[in-house]
C-alpha cells in the first residue's frame, strides 16, 4: 500500500498569477533553496478523508485557516519515493510574512543523542508559476 498525503495550493491574482508555497523546514533543508520548498500538504491513513486533511495540513503549516470556499481539485502525482499526493487549488490571500508553522521532533546532529524541535515550513512566500518551478520538490 503506498503512502499517501494531501496539500492545497493557494494562488491569487496578484498583477500576475502567484502561488503561495512554504520552504521546509528543519537542518537538512536549511541551506537549500532550488527544490526545498513544498505545497502544504501532509500524510494520511486509512479511513481518512484526503480533503479534510489538505485543509488540517495548511492550517497546521501556515497557523491560517485556508482562507478560500471554493477548491478545484488538481489530481494526483505519484512521487518517485512511492508517495501518492493528492492537490486541490483554491484562490485566496494571506500574509505570507505572518505564517507560522507546527514543529517536528528531530535527533540532530545525528546519533547526537540531543532532539531538537524543527519547524515543519520555516517561512513561505508568495512566488510566481515560473519559479515555483525551480522552487518546489521533484514531483510537484
Amino acid at each position: 500500500m503506498p503512502r499517501t498525503s494531501a496539500g492545497l495550493l493557494l494562488y491569487r491574482r496578484a498583477p500576475g498569477l502567484e502561488v503561495l508555497i512554504g520552504h521546509m523546514g528543519g537542518p537538512f533543508w536549511a541551506r537549500k533553496d532550488d527544490a526545498a520548498w513544498s505545497v502544504p500538504k501532509g500524510e494520511y491513513g486509512p479511513g481518512e478523508e484526503p480533503f479534510a486533511v489538505a485543509l488540517r495540513e495548511f492550517a497546521e503549516e501556515l497557523g491560517f485557516p485556508v482562507p478560500a470556499e471554493e477548491f478545484m481539485p488538481l489530481g494526483e502525482v505519484k512521487q518517485s519515493g512511492g508517495k501518492v499526493l493528492t492537490v486541490w487549488a483554491a484562490e485566496g490571500d494571506l500574509d505570507a510574512d505572518a505564517a507560522t508553522s507546527n514543529t517536528f521532533l528531530l535527533e540532530w546532529p545525528p546519533r547526537s543523542g540531543r532532539v531538537q524541535e524543527f519547524p515543519e515550513i520555516d517561512r513561505a512566500a508568495w512566488i510566481t508559476v515560473e519559479q515555483a518551478r525551480a522552487k518546489l520538490v521533484r514531483g510537484q
